[in-house]
């Protein structure tokens, strides 16, 4: 099966179908109403940035996960 949603550019996962496109505007829509939702709760700047950090980095890595997984094979 030949999935080819995304591209590896560098280290990075780059969209190079629709449904990575998608993919990616969900991952940061995500990250945003996260952001917003820690926001409300915290009470200072340095609380909103710990608590939102964790949350950035789990979906920082189910990207990345989906990326590895639907990329074309790199060609060398």
């Amino acid at each position: 099966m030949n999935l080819s949603w995304f591209r590896r550019v560098g280290i990075f996962y780059a969209p190079a179908k629709l449904i990575g496109w998608i993919i990616f505007i969900a991952a940061i829509a995500c990250a945003v109403y996260d952001f917003i939702a820690i926001d409300n709760k915290s009470h200072s700047v340095s609380d909103t940035l710990i608590n939102f950090v964790f949350g950035l980095l789990v979906i920082g890595a189910i990207y990345s996960l989906i990326g590895f997984l639907t990329s074309s094979p790199s060609k060398k």
